[in-house]
């Protein structure tokens, strides 16, 4: 007993001899502090004097412990974009530099996590702990930093993966009006990276909180959370924070791109990143152009998109895929955002209301979708299944327009238009529901094969199901091939088309039966009652 009292009494000592070193050797310190005074507050800005040596996007201090951005730094006073809620501010109040920029939380913690631009939880799950932060907005990667884009990004989507590919560091805008299914494209692509080693990002801008907690518990039902960061701005935010979301964001992802890691990044979506910041410059007084956006609309747009790259193998190799989606109005590509973002980006993916209507989904427009450097990241097994498809459909879609005018048909265009609707059938596809690349494979060279053309319309979907299903049997080495950029060899079509033909036998009996009955009806002869 006397032992411990002694240890205990002995750690006391050293405690207080310590805090008494600490204190003898402290050394009070002037530090001269800029003091700024409110002069005005408005929805989400604030005009502050008093602070002559603030630098432009310097985070500046208010009280409460909201930040804010100086935004316009003029001779008189300053412009600050407010980044929290600004109800408790009133002119007078001071403000106070911090000499820093606005920065966010990186790393591996933030996997699985739901967070807002400022770092801060927004899942309940404790706070943030992280080992590094970046500034929100930093230079894109040089021209000689970068290597070509070489490798495709699966999205598990039929359509796209055969027609409209893209490639990991490519930049694929995805635009269509309201409620046509971009978001469903893009979580489709995020659940299609499981076990593929694939970083992602979803920025929520402006979203509804009921919207993005139903992605969350998608992503969450899925599995796809425990590589996923989701960052989210609300639509009853301030416009500041839904403005510094995507560079939140993608500074999140470039910390993986430079590790080495391949990351896609989800931008849901830049309508309402521009009315923010469109929302933000009127209030600031900047002048207005083109449908009253400011003048440096685009480049905002672009510096953001600019950051999304592959990285050449000196630097680790790493890719930041991007999606960004833009909602249109009444079909109008032609408006100015979406116009800025699709010559900003790599291709676009467009979804029709029309064929959205007609039940065709994904609604992908395939004559108004274009990737410009997916197609070269392709896989050589892509190209040999596919080398005519995209010409087939679209003559197809011709001729079915002009079909609706009752025009007679000669026999050839008649086969056009039934293999066209079978082409339509095989790439209709269930939201959540990411194919597999054999899969694909299959079904996309049954349809080279004319396969499909003896089914009736009716039981396409089944069929193709069973084609689907019959793919998980394609030998391993095949699908080992499927990776390389090798094309398809006459011994492996040979052997996916056997396969393909197995599951559609009962298919094309039942069809023959039906056939055979009604030609033996046709040929009965008639009777009659005497």
């Amino acid at each position: 007993m006397n032992n411990t009292s002694d240890t205990l009494q002995r750690t006391y000592d050293r405690t207080f001899a310590g805090i008494n070193r600490a204190i003898e050797d402290f050394v009070p310190k002037m530090v001269p502090r800029e003091v700024g005074t409110i002069t005005s507050v408005s929805a989400g800005i604030a005009k502050v004097s008093g602070l002559p040596n603030v630098s432009f996007e310097e985070l500046l201090e208010f009280r409460g412990g909201i930040f804010g951005i100086a935004f316009n730094v003029d001779e008189d006073e300053i412009g600050v974009v407010l980044l929290g809620y600004y109800s408790h501010l009133h002119a007078g109040d001071e403000v106070l530099r911090t000499g820093r920029v606005v920065d966010v939380a990186v790393g591996d913690e933030l996997l699985g996590r739901v967070i807002d631009p400022l770092s801060r939880p927004l899942d309940g799950k404790g706070p943030i702990i992280a080992n590094a932060r970046l500034p929100i907005e930093r230079p894109a990667a040089s021209i000689m930093d970068r290597a070509a884009v070489s490798v495709p990004i699966q999205t598990g989507i039929k359509v796209i993966d055969a027609l409209i590919a893209v490639g990991r560091g490519q930049r694929e805008l995805i635009l269509g009006d309201r409620q046509t299914g971009k978001t469903t494209i893009a979580i489709d692509t995020i659940l299609n990276q499981k076990e593929k080693n694939v970083i992602c990002v979803y920025c929520a801008i402006g979203q509804r909180a009921s919207s993005v907690a139903k992605t969350v518990a998608i992503l969450s039902e899925k599995g796809a959370m425990d590589y996923t960061v989701v960052v989210v701005t609300k639509g009853n935010d301030p416009p500041g924070l839904t403005y510094i979301a995507p560079y939140a964001a993608t500074s999140i992802a470039e910390y993986f791109m430079e590790a080495g890691r391949d990351v896609l990044i989800v931008y849901d979506d830049l309508t309402q990143h521009a009315r923010s910041y469109r929302e933000l410059s009127l209030l600031l007084r900047r002048p207005p152009g083109r449908e009253a956006f400011p003048g440096d609309i685009f480049y905002i747009h672009s510096r953001l998109l600019e950051r999304s790259t592959h990285l050449k193998e000196g630097l680790g190799g790493g890719s930041l895929t991007a999606l960004p989606i833009i909602e249109t109005e009444a079909q109008n590509i032609a408006a100015y955002i979406p116009t800025n973002l699709i010559s900003i980006t790599d291709g676009q993916i467009y979804l029709s209301p029309s064929l959205f209507e007609l039940g065709v989904l994904p609604a992908v427009d395939v004559s108004k979708s274009v990737s410009r450097v997916g197609g070269k990241a392709q896989r050589g097994v892509y190209r040999t299944v596919t080398g005519d498809l995209k010409l087939a459909y679209a003559q197809f879609e011709e001729l079915e327009s002009f079909a609706r005018f009752g025009a007679r048909m000669d026999e050839h265009s008649q086969k056009v238009i039934e293999h066209g609707k079978r082409i339509r059938a095989c790439l209709k596809q269930q939201e959540l529901s990411p194919v597999s690349m054999p899969a694909q494979i299959a079904v996309l060279l049954a349809l080279k094969e004319n396969l499909f053309d003896r089914i009736p319309l009716q039981q396409m979907a089944g069929a193709e199901k069973s084609v689907c299903e019959a793919a998980k049997g394609i030998p391993l080495d095949i699908c080992d091939r499927f990776e390389t950029d090798a094309m398809l060899s006459d011994e492996d079509r040979k052997v996916i088309v056997e396969i393909a033909e197995k599951a559609l036998i009962h298919f094309q009996q039942e069809q023959d039966d039906k056939a055979d009955l009604m030609s033996t009806k046709k040929d009965k002869p008639c009777t009659t009652l005497s």
